[in-house]
């Protein structure tokens, strides 16, 4: 991911310009845009390094604030400064978790879950589900993984999500393949029992079956979701799922 950095030029453009350019085009520009390693590994080497020369000033601040937008959450920056310590010092360790608290103070529970359900996926969660968020109870996020040959989406359930009962009508081929990526879920076609569903099942959904398939009440879930071709294939929308037969899962 290329970063565009501006700070250099923006504070120090017109007093140390050669300065400036280092910044943004090579540290941020360069450096941090490298393919070897992650925003988010590149986050917390910055952190500890920082850190560990007692720089708790604005500079440790930015890059607190970065590594929470990189995908570093409340109790992985927790257990990173937590470990740093025994090698850079208790005092620092310290400083920077004043700092850090400040940082992370309005991630909420929901948030820090979902956050660390991202980051056990290869996938990202995507967006908002809005196309299709009437078929849904509760908020679901989609991310196209490949839209040629076969589609095939990455499908977030947030806890208690689920989608309506719904058939992938087709005159030949046809269905649907779910990949478990991450959390927990379930799955249920019509007059059998629930499935419980978890990272690494694989679902294999006839054409013209009713179904659905959906979060557990106390995880987020997702899986691949990936398009069987079909002739004359549509995906019929139907009923929700009930809530109370629901709640009993």
């Amino acid at each position: 991911m290329k970063i565009k950095q501006t700070a250099g030029r923006n504070t120090l453009g017109e007093f140390a310009p050669k300065f400036a350019a280092l910044n943004d085009d090579v540290l941020f520009g360069e450096v941090w845009s490298g393919d070897e390693l992650s925003l988010k590994m590149r986050s917390v080497i910055t952190v500890v390094a920082l850190t560990a020369q007692g720089m708790t000033d604005s500079s440790l601040k930015y890059h607190l604030q970065s590594a929470k937008k990189n995908g570093i959450t409340k109790s992985e920056i927790a257990e990173i400064l937590t470990h740093a310590a025994f090698y850079m010092g208790w005092s620092k360790a310290w400083a920077a978790f004043y700092m850090a608290k400040d940082v992370w103070a309005d991630e909420s529970t929901a948030d820090n879950a979902k956050a660390e359900h991202a980051n056990k996926m290869v996938f990202p969660i995507g967006e908002p589900n809005t196309g299709f968020a009437k078929y849904f109870t509760g908020n679901s996020y989609l991310y196209p993984v490949s839209k040629e040959q076969v589609g095939i989406f990455n499908v977030t359930f947030e806890p208690k999500c689920r989608n309506n009962w719904h058939i992938h009508k087709a005159e030949n081929g046809g269905g649907q393949i779910l990949v478990c990526l991450a959390g927990r879920g379930f799955y249920q076609e019509w007059g059998k029992p629930v499935q419980k569903l978890q990272a690494g099942d694989v679902v294999n959904i006839p054409a013209n079956v009713k179904h659905w398939h959906g979060a557990a009440p106390d995880s987020w879930f997702s899986h691949l979701a990936i398009e069987v071709p079909a002739k004359n294939g549509e995906t019929k929308w139907l009923e929700a799922v009930d809530d109370n037969a629901y709640g009993l899962l």
